[in-house]
């Protein structure tokens, strides 16, 4: 088996820290394939803190055919696209197949796609951090859709301050405020997450909290909250998150203590960086 660690507190610039590999029967083609891969998955991440790699491939003549058992992927602290932050990742494919001219090359190009069983585990401070996010925010402010602007005399309505706290069986709260043109309402709402179409998590069954509002503002709020939930229920698609050259698709999702653990697989159509 064929390894390589790496370990980063830095951008992805920084983020090849160096590899391991087997002490003696290291032939160049070995040595090459685990650079190329320590190159190719930097790509994935913008930050990270550490990502372990493990290549099988018996006998390891195999890989001047190009063909490789399998590899796994462990990552620890990683960061996607600078503000999506991942307590872990893993996964591990199936056979891969390669064409070996590629890595003399520098790259890793597959002769076909591949499949890999995946699992992501994020943090309830992860998740926070990522809806103060440029690309979560866009969707949350200036809203101007009829439902909403009707509520508030014509005008864009905005959801800030976005807090969320993961609960056993796959629940959450979730506390905000709504900007309107005559001040600030606050919102409160427990739901239950689900997977869609292996791809959209859904917030289902939204329940109003009115005990954390106050009783003037119940009515406008109880309005703006489900309204909020509605806008979250069709903002998490995986399609809008994915690596370059993976796609993920999540078989079930749970909550376990403070952390959101999704399993799944992964397609890869190419190696990142590989296009």
């Amino acid at each position: 088996m064929l390894q390589l660690s790496e370990t980063t507190f830095g951008t992805k610039d920084r983020m090849i820290g160096g590899f391991t590999a087997p002490p003696t029967g290291t032939d160049f083609g070995e040595r090459m394939l685990n650079k190329v891969v320590s190159q190719s998955i930097r790509h994935l991440f913008s930050q990270s803190e550490s990502v372990d790699v493990s290549i099988r491939c018996s006998p390891s003549s195999k890989l001047l055919q190009g063909s490789i058992d399998n590899f796994k992927m462990n990552g620890r602290s990683l960061v996607i696209r600078k503000d999506f932050w991942v307590k872990e990742m893993s996964f591990e494919t199936d056979a891969v197949s390669i064409d070996f001219s590629s890595v003399l090359g520098g790259k890793i190009r597959l002769r076909q796609p591949t499949q890999a069983i995946a699992q992501v585990v994020l943090t309830e401070e992860g998740i926070n951090h990522a809806f103060s996010s440029e690309l979560v925010k866009k969707r949350l402010l200036n809203i101007d859709t009829p439902e909403l602007t009707n509520l508030s005399g014509g005008e864009p309505v905005s959801f800030t301050d976005v807090n969320l706290q993961l609960l056993p069986d796959s629940k959450i709260q979730i506390f905000a405020k709504t900007e309107l043109p005559n001040g600030t309402v606050p919102i409160s709402l427990t739901a239950t997450l689900a997977v869609e179409r292996r791809r959209r998590i859904s917030f289902q069954q939204p329940q109003f909290n009115e005990a954390v509002v106050p009783e003037e503002l119940r009515g406008i709020s109880r309005v703006m909250t489900l309204a909020f939930a509605e806008i979250l229920d069709n903002m998490v698609d995986l399609d809008r998150f994915d690596l370059d050259g993976v796609t993920m698709r999540i078989n079930r999702l749970e909550t376990q203590g403070k952390t959101l653990v999704f399993s799944g697989y992964a397609q890869i159509e190419h190696f990142p960086g590989n296009g």
